[in-house]
Formats: C-alpha cells, structure tokens, sequence
C-alpha cells in the first residue's frame, strides 16, 4: 500500500506544468489582455517615462529628471500658484470641483431620491432630472455659454436679473465667478445621474425597517440620518468615486466654455495637459501632469476596491 501511494505520488511529481492549466480559459483571456496591455499598460509606462524627458514632438528628445514636475510646482502658477489667499491655479480649481461638485451632486441626488419615492409622479421627476445626461458635455456647454452670455438679449440668466434692476454680469468672464458658473453646470448636468442611481438603492431598503422607526417615534429627520444615509453609504460612496474621476479627467466644458480663461483662471489639470503637450509642444511637461492626475485617482480606486471586498455599509 505504502508503495503504491508512493509510485502514484512520483508519477503526480513528473506531471508536466501545462498538463492542468485551462488552456480554453487563457484562449478566451487572452484578446482582452492584449487590449489592456496595447490601450493601458503601454501607455501608462510610455507617459511615466516620458514625464522624465524634454519630451518635443512626443519623442525622447532630452532626459531632464524631475525638471517637468519642478517647473509645475514651484514655476508655473497656472497649474499652482500658493503665493495668493486663496490659492490659484488648475491644481486649486480641480480641488474646488472637487469639494463642490461631488458633495452638491451626492446631496441634491439623495435628496431628490427621496422626496421623488414619495410622490406618485416618482418616474416623471427622474426622467426630468435625468433629462441633462442624455446631452453631450459639448453640447450643454454650448447652451450655458449662451444662458451666461452677459447681452441681457441673448443670456437667459442676465435677462432674468435684468427684470430686477441687477446689471449684466460676465459670469465667464469674471476670475472670482467663472469656476463657480461652469461647477454649476457640472451639477446640473450630474444630479440626475446621482438621483437615478440613489433612487434604485432606496428601493433595496425594506420599507419595514422605516415603518418600525416611524412606530418608535422616529421623526422623518432621524429616518433620514440614521436610517436611509447609513444604508446607502456603499453606493454614495461609489458614486462619490465614480464623481471624483470625473473631476480628474474634466476638460470638455472648460475647453468649450471658456478654453481655460479669463487669462489662465478656469483651468483644471487635464486641460493643463492638453494645453501643456498638444498646443505648446511640450509633451514631457503634459506627461508630467498626467502622471498627477494618476497618482491622484490611485488612492481614490484603492478605497473604492477596498471597499467592495470588505462590503462594510458604515
């Protein structure tokens, strides 16, 4: 008996390595791993290495070391500019997108979610406020260019002051104004998507639960605090992730709206990159910034993954 569990474990040792691997299963893998490697892997390798070069025409020109990430920082005050209360500059700008955007979109969307699911007209208000994602970003770019326009005869919002006695504002055209005109129109245009999203983790949660808090005592306040934001913290907080990528990578209704100005005030940085590699010919300096961008979204994607595999709704 001994020699034979030994003659059968010495024939297992000899198995050869492909003898039980899948190989139908590598077979079907294998065109999506060329893709990943061809659209995302090489790419990635190609800007971290070009963020280290001179970088004319997109080619390995010069190798300048940390120069590009030196000059953004500490020389360039269109991409950060720390001497000024408050700050400026496309870093700065992508923070106050960050701050308010992604928390008035998440809040006008639970909200909205809610007070929808208690009316009977529940569907008609989503398709209503859903009604701006089905526009593309240039599109309801040009049409807020024209609802800002400051002629009174042709900006709706001037028009609409103007019946108050309010002069015409250069709401683009106006530093202190213009990242929060062009915020706005990124909330309205991403508020239906949080409702929509929002109002289907509602429905997963059992009515009994509220009707018992209601029997309690429980006001529609505490319902709401304690009941309803804890028990859709994990889909806000993928939607807050899926928001803050979108203010990363923003750059069509700045290039539209605006093309970055009045002067420099209104960029972000993918559009720092665009202007940086695209029209100055600086690749290596648009890599640099790309690089940021990604160092910046990595955190952001760890948590949200972290989040998935511990499935803790806290």
């Amino acid at each position: 008996m001994t020699a034979a569990s030994g003659a059968i474990g010495s024939s297992r040792g000899r198995r050869s390595w492909g003898e039980g691997t899948n190989w139908s299963s590598l077979v079907f893998l294998l065109p999506a791993a060329i893709l990943v490697i061809v659209f995302l892997v090489y790419p990635t390798i190609y800007t971290v290495l070009l963020s280290f070069n001179r970088g004319r025409n997109g080619e390995f020109t010069e190798w300048v070391g940390l120069r590009n990430y030196e000059q953004l920082f500490l020389r360039d005050p269109a991409f950060i500019n720390l001497s000024t209360f408050p700050p400026s500059g496309a870093m700065w700008n992508n923070l106050l997108w960050l701050i308010l955007y992604v928390s008035i979109v998440l809040a006008l969307g639970l909200i909205i979610a809610v007070m929808a699911g208690r009316v009977r007209y529940e569907a008609l208000i989503k398709a209503v406020v859903f009604l701006p994602m089905a526009i593309a970003a240039t599109a309801l770019a040009v049409i807020w260019t024209f609802v800002y326009s400051p002629n009174p005869t042709q900006g709706l919002l001037n028009a609409i002051i103007g019946t108050v006695g309010a002069g015409p504002v250069a709401w683009l055209g106006n530093p202190d104004l213009v990242n929060y005109a062009i915020i706005a129109v990124g909330i309205w245009g991403s508020v239906g998507f949080a409702t929509v999203i929002l109002s289907a983790a509602l429905k997963g949660i059992p009515t009994e639960i509220i009707e018992a808090a209601r029997v309690d005592g429980a006001s529609e306040r505490q319902i709401f605090f304690r009941i309803i934001v804890p028990m859709v913290s994990l889909p806000m907080s993928v939607l807050a992730v899926t928001l803050v990528v979108n203010v990363v990578k923003l750059f069509d209704l700045i290039f539209v709206m605006t093309a970055g100005g009045p002067g420099t005030a209104s960029r972000v940085m993918a559009f720092t990159m665009y202007t940086e590699a695209f029209a100055g010919g600086l690749f290596g300096k648009g890599a640099a910034v790309a690089v940021i961008m990604l160092l910046i979204l990595i955190p952001v994607m760890a948590f949200n993954i972290r989040r998935f595999r511990s499935e803790a709704v806290v």
